[in-house]
């Protein structure tokens, strides 16, 4: 059996993996893709997914667990062994890998790392959790940040803007997000597709807040979903699928969608008028918009995109207002930690400081590109106050012509501050925050 088929192999790549997102600092989303493309085996790929994702989920606790192990701290050149320990320890824990499987071939994975020495170790220090198992993840979890795998600074976040919400929060965060799919509605209607995907053999229902939305109910290579080729739906939670409900675009209006790569609001702004409203995406990222142009070749839909700076309307716009304007304002994405967990350890609280301000810049701006009468919907996947109704509260009192507009909203959490919010896990979807703004007709 060659080494690219062995039960190690695939802990050696989610350990290179886990590696790279932690000591480098690198995209999960980039190198996951890298790394899972080395494997045929479909059981293989999702096994490794699954090992990364919940290691990166639960760093932080496994990381606790690990200190209460080890009788001394490995030197930093070792951070291979240290991460190491915590995939055997997460196999144990939470993926009900039998025991002897768990340390047997974590262990043998030392063998790939060139460090001999390693392996009584690692050995020594997964069976010794898995006899002292119960007493070390009680004295562990005493600390909240520790059993809920957070960073200090966003549990104390959390639990000073959600007082009554923020376990149930952290717990959203730590779970594996469902499958939600856009029914493109120009090509069929939802009822079609849901029933061409149920006859395929797969579970699905319709999302009771999504007007084109269906949720999987069991895991599925949606590229092998019927209708997926010719442009059928799109993958997209249905927290995102709300902004083209909210902002409810219409035939002839002369739309901005801003920040709008990868595509996935911009595309539901088209299907949602039926390709009659003139959409224009804008994005700053030459990179990202290659994505948007895809997203749009294989929907085949059309619009105006462009290459710019929301917060600098002066090099790309062409003086004529906008009817609607879609902000979805870069953000921490502290409301879709369940589907990147790495945001956890990559944000920061000074990220926060400088991300409020950029929101600040380009929502100003926008603004004036907006028509009298015109509305604009402020979008965040934050969960976080600062970013979203206190920025909203700053905005509407610094501009006399800003009115909040309501709409309906079955999924929001309302407090006393502008817009309304989502919070992880609220009927399935991610964490999102939406404010309509009117513009006063005489502005």
């Amino acid at each position: 059996m060659s080494s690219e088929n062995t039960p190690s192999h695939s802990r050696f790549v989610a350990l290179k993996i886990c590696l790279n997102v932690i000591e480098d600092g690198r995209s999960l989303s980039q190198v996951l893709t890298e790394g899972l493309a080395q494997f045929s085996d479909r059981r293989e790929r999702s096994f490794t997914q699954n090992l990364v994702l919940g290691t990166l989920r639960w760093q932080l606790r496994l990381e606790a667990i690990r200190s209460q192990l080890l009788k001394k701290k490995l030197k930093a050149k070792d951070e291979d062994i240290n991460q190491l320990i915590l995939i055997g320890l997460y196999q144990i824990l939470y993926m009900g890998t039998p025991e002897h499987a768990a340390v047997g071939a974590t262990v043998e994975v030392v063998s790939r790392l060139k460090k001999p020495w390693a392996k009584g170790l690692v050995n020594g220090v997964l069976r010794n959790f898995l006899r002292e198992k119960a007493a070390i993840c009680e004295e562990v979890d005493v600390k909240p940040s520790q059993k809920f795998s957070h960073p200090q600074w966003f549990f104390k976040a959390m639990r000073k803007a959600y007082p009554e919400n923020w376990e149930a929060i952290l717990g959203a965060n730590n779970q594996i997000a469902p499958l939600t799919l856009r029914n493109n509605a120009i090509y069929q209607t939802p009822e079609t597709l849901l029933e061409a995907i149920q006859s395929s053999g797969i579970e699905a229902q319709r999302h009771p807040d999504c007007q084109q939305g269906i949720s999987l109910l069991q895991s599925t290579d949606i590229t092998q979903l019927p209708s997926f080729e010719e442009g059928g739906f799109s993958v997209q939670d249905a927290a995102a699928q709300q902004a083209a409900q909210i902002l409810q675009p219409q035939a002839g209006e002369r739309i901005l969608d801003a920040c709008a790569a990868p595509g996935g609001k911009t595309t539901h702004l088209i299907e949602f008028s039926k390709a009659q409203a003139n959409i224009f995406a804008l994005e700053k990222d030459p990179e990202r918009i290659e994505r948007l142009a895809e997203n749009l070749y294989r929907l085949e839909l059309e619009c105006d995109y462009q290459v710019g700076d929301a917060a600098k309307p002066q090099e790309w716009w062409d003086g004529n207002r906008f009817d609607k304007i879609l902000l979805d304002a870069p953000c921490s994405a502290t409301g879709i930690i369940r589907r990147h967990p790495d945001i956890k350890w990559h944000r920061t609280e000074e990220d926060i400081i400088e991300l409020v301000q950029i929101q600040k810049q380009i929502l100003h701006a926008l603004w004036a590109t907006l028509k009298p009468g015109g509305q604009l919907l402020y979008a965040t996947c934050s969960v976080l106050p600062q970013e979203n109704g206190l920025q909203i509260a700053e905005f509407l009192e610094s501009r006399p012509d800003a009115t909040q507009i309501d709409f309906p909203a079955n999924w929001a959490t309302f407090s006393n501050l502008p817009g309304r919010q989502i919070l992880p896990g609220t009927h399935g979807m991610d964490g999102f925050y939406y404010c309509l703004l009117e513009k006063a007709s005489t502005s």
